[in-house]
């Protein structure tokens, strides 16, 4: 049965700030992946957010999939509690939070949280760095294992701070058989025993074409140079105005 949402919820400062972090990720940070998942996704879709946080992409996933369905993977349980809280509330019916990691295996694995910096959570415990960190024991799960075969995925948003090839690899079948939409961050300071080019690679062997965004534009992922858009010359190397990390991976020809 459908949930009405009480009006009044939308006024809360939890809302508000919800509202403003999609707004914000649409008209700014992450305009051009939004412009173009909005193209690409229908109203009866089966998409995931997979490292959800706050919910910026729910919002907006949950409003263009009206007749489809939303997971959200988010392990955290401070934002897991309140994505389901603010779902709830708002009447996001189509949305199902799951308090769990995506990865390549199913059970169980530590989840380094740095200190003050939730947002940064990874199960690459390099991702912590050598600060103060929290360790919490997460589930885990395989996408392969989580969908049946009859369930077909359109868009896999991915942001998992250095295990997106975890991501991949536990979808293969997914990947190989539906081919979604990817959109995904990805980071060489962040991997751990794999470089960007292999997760390009192994989305490449799948049939895959990538792209990164540059500013306001989509470039092939081929004019992408780590020694260039992913340059560590200084301490806060990644906050950079020209530091590029967000790619988009397709099977069909995208407008940029």
């Amino acid at each position: 049965m459908s949930i009405l949402p009480n009006p009044l919820a939308w006024l809360s400062r939890d809302s508000q700030h919800l509202v403003f972090r999609a707004l914000r990720a649409r008209l700014l940070d992450e305009k051009i992946e939004l412009a173009l998942i909005r193209r690409h996704v229908k109203p009866a879709d089966t998409v995931c957010d997979i490292g959800a946080n706050k919910g910026s992409f729910v919002f907006w996933l949950s409003r263009w999939c009206p007749k489809g369905q939303v997971i959200a993977f988010e392990p955290q349980p401070t934002f897991a509690n309140l994505l389901r809280r603010l779902t709830h509330s708002l009447g996001l019916n189509n949305v199902k939070v799951e308090q769990k990691a995506v990865f390549s295996r199913d059970g169980h694995a530590d989840l380094f949280v740095p200190e003050g910096q939730l947002p940064s959570a990874s199960l690459v415990a390099k991702v912590a760095g050598s600060g103060r960190f929290d360790t919490i024991s997460v589930p885990m799960v395989r996408l392969d294992d989580y969908f049946d075969r009859v369930q077909r995925i359109a868009l896999m948003k991915v942001d998992v701070e250095g295990a997106e090839f975890e991501v991949f690899k536990g979808a293969e079948r997914i990947l190989r058989e539906q081919s979604p939409l990817l959109i995904f961050e990805c980071e060489g300071r962040h991997l751990q025993g794999v470089s960007m080019a292999d997760v390009f690679a192994y989305l490449n062997a799948l049939g895959y074409t990538g792209s990164f965004v540059d500013g306001s534009r989509l470039l092939p992922v081929s004019q992408f140079d780590p020694a260039v858009h992913q340059k560590q010359d200084s301490e806060w190397f990644w906050k950079a105005k020209n530091y590029r990390n967000n790619f988009v991976f397709s099977k069909t020809p995208l407008e940029s």
